[in-house]
């Protein structure tokens, strides 16, 4: 089986019925064909839109005001780090357009077929920890809204675990709406993205447009100097939440092979992110940012949830319309960010058994079990604790990805060997030393020292807690560093060997 280089330099495998025994195939996550490789520019801003216009988004840049920043510092934070995380995305986005291969068919060239599970479970069990935290407060503003149309009873209703009941039916019913979505596969997600891309702004300016009235215009909110000043203690807080910004999404800069897969060019997909992620998350960053300032000046305290501050509202039209818009920006961004990926991941690591449908419910469930009422619970635990240990794994693993892909294999890929065992990317018993020591080394470098939140004060490892302020960085750059040393020159020289024709073993695919 020969690959062929199809038009805008996409390779296409043809014939896939040959790789079908192989235990590390299976449909979803074998090889787009080039004539269903149709997403467009627009495709991907509209992605873009529906993922960074929801309600964690808002509460992200929200709760750098609820830390002590004024809107300007907020402003640059959160613009500096859409802006870095944006390079390794379409570093790593390349493949899946080139390939048509998901996320964790990718990491086999590097991690090899079984090691790649390491990645891609890991990249998973985050994404459940996101998918249930958007579902919680997603859920939140369903129990706000009928609350305000059914009244007292609804929101009085009896606790059971600390909530009220009525809170945890609205959980579940936002919770059973996108698993059923999901069931109906990657088709239906990418209709429902372009359909609600435009609407999803709607509730945050009308958020927005409310609080400005009622707060007298900008003038008040723009003279709030915040609690920091521009001193140390704006510093202090400057680099770690700048790598919760990135961290917020390091994982979609693993796993954007799972959609670029689907481009119609590399052209398309690089403008569409382009044009998307950055001013898609300013804009909702403005939003959030004047929108929790203003209510600062209404209610004297600066309320991060949108759904909490909509509640403070007086007009109940206003609030119904707001948040069923917020309730639709959350569940496109939960199914594009928080399942496709783990969907693929799960079924990566059991082809033959686990289904993308299927692996998406597994995500609900581990979302639910997660608890994440817990982790949304204070802007502390959410930003230092949440987004900065993740934050510093996940760069490891970009790191690993990037080197191989980029500078050790110049983007060339044996695309039928990624589903062989016994082919180029069996390594050793289906794993690859080399690029699992360097996630180790760039995790350990970036996590090693955290501190604050559920960790020791002075650092799990003391003398490594003042790189944790820098995780998603340090993690990048060791595993980077770590995985080029590890490859020796005869290595080198062993990949680049696979880059002539793949040659099917009908025992290995058996196997």
């Amino acid at each position: 089986m020969e690959p062929t280089t199809r038009e805008h330099s996409r390779v296409d495998l043809g014939d896939v019925r040959a790789l079908q025994g192989s235990r590390f195939f299976n449909d979803e996550l074998a090889p787009v064909p080039v004539e269903k490789r149709t997403w467009t520019t627009y495709n991907y801003f509209a992605l873009w839109m529906g993922m960074a216009h929801n309600i964690p988004s808002y509460a992200l840049a929200a709760s750098l005001i609820a830390l002590g920043m004024n809107w300007l510092q907020a402003l640059i934070t959160i613009t500096i780090g859409n802006l870095v995380v944006l390079a390794p995305m379409l570093l790593n986005s390349h493949a899946g357009t080139k390939y048509g291969i998901p996320f964790p068919v990718f990491a086999r060239a590097f991690y090899g077929l079984r090691g790649a599970n390491l990645a891609a479970l890991l990249r998973a069990f985050i994404a459940c920890g996101w998918f249930g935290i958007q579902t919680w407060v997603g859920g939140e503003a369903i129990y706000v809204i009928v609350g305000r149309l059914a009244g007292s009873g609804w929101r009085d209703s009896a606790m059971i675990a600390g909530q009220h009941w009525t809170l945890w039916l609205s959980f579940a019913v936002f919770w059973v709406v996108q698993m059923l979505i999901i069931w109906r596969g990657m088709e239906a997600v990418r209709r429902f993205e372009n359909w609600t891309a435009p609407l999803v702004s709607v509730g945050f300016l009308i958020l927005l447009g409310y609080v400005l009235v009622k707060a007298g215009g900008l003038g008040p909110i723009l003279q709030d100097s915040g609690k920091l000043g521009w001193g140390p203690d704006f510093w202090k807080v400057f680099a770690p939440s700048l790598m919760a910004m990135i961290a917020f999404w390091s994982t979609l800069s693993l796993n954007m092979p799972d959609f670029t897969r689907f481009g119609g060019s590399q052209r398309k997909q690089m403008r569409g992110q382009i044009l998307g992620l950055p001013t898609t998350m300013t804009f909702i960053a403005i939003v959030a940012i004047l929108t929790t300032s203003g209510g600062h000046v209404l209610y004297g305290q600066d309320i991060w949830d949108p759904a909490q501050l909509a509640d403070r509202f007086s007009s109940p039209v206003v609030v119904v319309v707001a948040l069923v818009a917020l309730v639709l920006a959350t569940i496109s961004a939960n199914l594009a960010a928080n399942v496709v990926s783990p969907s693929y991941d799960f079924s990566n690591a059991f082809p033959k058994r686990i289904t993308f449908a299927l692996g998406g419910l597994i995500t609900g469930v581990i979302g639910v079990v997660i608890q994440p009422w817990r982790l949304y619970s204070d802007p502390d635990i959410y930003i230092f604790a949440w987004l900065g240990f993740y934050g510093g794994v996940l760069g490891s693993v970009a790191g690993v990805l990037i080197a191989g892909y980029w500078v050790i294999n110049r983007t060339r890929l044996k695309l039928a060997d990624l589903y062989l065992p016994g082919g180029a990317y069996w390594f050793t018993a289906g794993w690859h030393w080399r690029a699992v020591v360097a996630t180790l080394v760039g995790a350990v470098l970036a996590v090693g020292g955290a501190y604050g939140g559920p960790f020791p004060a002075d650092g799990l490892i003391p003398f490594l807690k003042p790189l944790y302020d820098y995780n998603w960085v340090v993690g990048l750059a060791g595993a980077f560093i770590s995985y080029l040393l590890l490859n020796t020159r005869a290595n080198k020289e062993e990949t680049s060997d696979r880059d002539g024709p793949s040659r099917i073993d009908p025992a290995a695919v058996d196997g």
